[in-house]
């Protein structure tokens, strides 16, 4: 099943809204919401530069570390019941919805970021990698496969200076 285009316009308004739901009852710390809201920045940016791949992969990185930050200020800053109001599970509950909701919002941005271009490839060969600098000890190398990868430093450049047997003519 093909799952519909989603506009990135629209994946960043809906975290948008349910972070600023999630930050209401100031339940969570300030890096909660500098957290998501700095990811979001980075997702505008994604928006204002459609051809960029750094925007849309560092949006897709963003996302995938507030996943692992959201889970971290849940667990740890989920008030006991006692102490819970309708505005607190309100605040709490769209905090939780926004989370669920990244896992889907990450396949969807990675979509995006094929669509526009982007290609990501393990390389666990360290014999034939062009990068072999970078595959220091036996340390895997993740990125792009620049196997077919031609140097553009060595072709033969034209002389600075004219050639001094050739006469130049006269205008006239």
């Amino acid at each position: 099943m093909e799952l519909p285009a989603v506009n990135l316009k629209a994946i960043i308004l809906v975290h948008w809204l349910l972070t600023v739901w999630g930050c209401m009852n100031h339940m969570f710390p300030a890096s909660y919401a500098w957290g998501n809201f700095s990811v979001l920045a980075v997702g505008i940016w994604a928006i204002v530069q459609r051809d960029s791949l750094d925007a849309i992969l560092m949006f897709l990185t963003g996302l995938l570390l507030t996943v692992l930050t959201d889970i971290i200020h849940v667990s740890v800053f989920y008030p006991p019941n006692s102490y819970l109001t309708d505005a607190k599970r309100f605040s709490i509950g769209m905090a939780i919805f926004s989370l669920l909701l990244k896992p889907l919002s990450c396949y969807l941005v990675y979509r995006m970021y094929r669509e526009r271009g982007g290609e990501y490839t393990f390389n666990l060969d360290m014999e034939s990698s062009s990068d072999i600098h970078f595959a220091h000890n036996g340390v895997t190398c993740a990125g792009q496969d620049r196997s077919a990868y031609e140097p553009i430093d060595q072709q033969d450049a034209p002389p600075q200076w004219p050639d001094s047997s050739k006469i130049a003519q006269h205008p006239y």
